[in-house]
This record gives structure tokens, sequence and C-alpha cells, in this order.
């Protein structure tokens, strides 16, 4: 073990010499190295999961010929990679826009910012028990006669821009709404309903269809077009296949396939209420609470 730390010791003390490193690592040094390390890790994966991973790998061959070229002062191939670096570099932007765009969406997205910023819906714009039914029942009436459908029932993340794509509706989740919106050959049963709270918002909406590379290629537009949506919010999207009249649910760019009534309820009580849990700290508060007045009842 202590050879080993000599030669660590040895290494990094040439290092400092060649490379110009400080004398000595602080803690703050490590710090640091520790999350520059972290986010480059994350930055891999993300490029990985995308199209942006071929394009990544060509980038990695250019480099590796400019490196060629610098070991063997190949002047021409330099000067032309020095000239083109800054175009390069505006290319890459607008080549990985919509990567770009979706992994700050995704950091944009995450509770810790929606905390910091508070930017949101209220609470008061939850949706109701009765239209967790409404949305069960119509979701499995559909099914059984095969109507194609897909509701989007939104959460913190405000989705006016797909609203927009659509016709305004306006009206209270009711089975028999949803049922005759998706009828076949009826003008709005093309594209998604928006539900947010206890009301149909719009209805023929256009979402963005997912690129991912895991999902299966069975999956159709709809389906494609659910998980789309999860992918750049926090909302759930039921869909009624057409083909089978079998329940799906997208969810945090997850799909579930052929659900049950009770899988939906769940997941759709689950994003009624994930906002109204308590912390450990409200919870004993309340029952410290509780606990004074139940005592000061029994000394009465």
């Amino acid at each position: 073990m202590e050879d080993f730390l000599g030669m660590l010791s040895e290494f990094y003390a040439r290092a400092t010499m060649y490379v110009g490193l400080p004398d000595r690592l602080s803690r703050v040094d490590v710090i640091e190295v520790l999350i520059i390390s972290f986010l480059f890790y994350h930055i891999l994966l993300w490029i990985k999961s995308t199209r942006a991973w071929n394009l990544f790998k060509g980038i990695m061959v250019i480099f590796v010929f400019v490196l060629v070229a610098a070991i063997f002062q190949m002047n021409t191939i330099l000067w032309l990679a020095e000239n083109t670096l800054s175009v390069g570099l505006i290319a890459l932007v607008i080549i990985f826009q919509p990567e770009l765009r979706r992994a700050l969406e995704n950091l944009g997205g995450k509770n810790v910012m929606g905390r910091f910023f508070n930017i949101g819906k209220t609470e008061d714009n939850k949706f109701s028990d009765k239209t967790i039914d409404e949305l069960v029942k119509a979701c499995f009436a559909m099914g059984k006669v095969k109507t194609g459908a897909l509701i989007v029932v939104e959460d913190e993340i405000l989705l006016g821009e797909y609203v927009r794509t659509g016709i305004d509706v306006d009206a209270l989740v009711t089975s028999q709404l949803l049922i005759n919106i998706f009828e076949k050959n009826t003008p709005l049963h093309d594209g998604a309903v928006i539900v947010r709270g206890d009301r149909i918002i719009s209805a023929t909406c256009y979402l963005p269809l997912s690129d991912s590379l895991t999902l299966s290629k069975d999956l159709g537009t709809r389906h494609r077009a659910a998980v789309g949506i999860s992918e750049v919010s926090d909302s759930l999207t039921i869909i009624v296949s057409e083909e089978t009249g079998k329940v799906s649910l997208a969810l945090r760019g997850q799909i579930y396939h052929d659900i049950g009534t009770d899988f939906l309820r769940e997941k759709l009580e689950y994003l009624q209420n994930r906002n109204h849990e308590m912390t450990k700290l409200e919870l004993l508060k309340r029952r410290l609470k509780n606990g004074k007045k139940n005592s000061k009842n029994s000394d009465e």
C-alpha cells in the first residue's frame, strides 16, 4: 500500500512539474474535481441516450485526426481546424438544439427549481375524485369498443404551448364527453385532449413525439406522443389503443402497457396527492398539536 501511495505521489509531482498543477490539493480542489466528474459522467449518459451519441462519435473521430495532425506537425490540417473551430461550435449548438432544449427543460422541471421559483399551478387546480372516476370509466369503456384515445392530465408544468395547438373546449370532465370527443369520424377525435384540474381545456392537440431509442418499434404515433409529452413535462398521459383496445399510461418518460383500472386509479391518485404530502416536520407538528388538544380535553 505504501509503495502504491509513493507511486501516486511521484506521478503527481511529475504532473505538477509539466502541467503546472498546484503543489498541494486542498479539500476544495478535491470537491471541485468530484463535481466536474459527476457532471461530465451525466453529460455522457445524456449524450448516449439520445441521437447525439452518433454525432458525438463523429466529433471524436475528427478530434483524433486533429490530434494526429498536431503530433506530426501537419500545419495545413491544423490551420483548417483552428479556423473552423468557432464555426464548428455554432454548428454544434444548431445540430444538438433539440437535445439541448430537452435537457434544459428536464433541468428546469425538477422539483428543486420549482421550490426556488415557485412556478407552476396552485393546489386548488388539482383534480377531484370524481374526475378520476370519470377518466377511468371513459378509458375502459372506449377500450371495450376499441376507440382510440389520448388524454393528457396536466400537473405542475403548464402545457400552454400544446393547448394552443388544439381547439378550446373548457368543459367539466365527464366520461360521456370524453367518449363523444374520441368517437370515430367526429371533428375532435384526432389528437390529444388536455385536462387541467376538473376541466377539459382543449382537444385535437398536437404533442411532441418521443425519439427515445429504447421504445419498441411496434409503438404507434399515439404512444410515442404520450411518451414525448411525459419527457418534457410532469403530466400523466392515458392511451387507449385503437387496434387492441388496451389501456396504457405514460409518466416521466416511461410507458406502462395493458394496465387495469386499479393501476390507473392508483397513478391518478398519486398525481392528485403528490403536492399534498406532508413532510416529516409538518407531520410531527400536527401530532404534537393533536396531542395537546387531547390532553387538554382529558384534563377538562
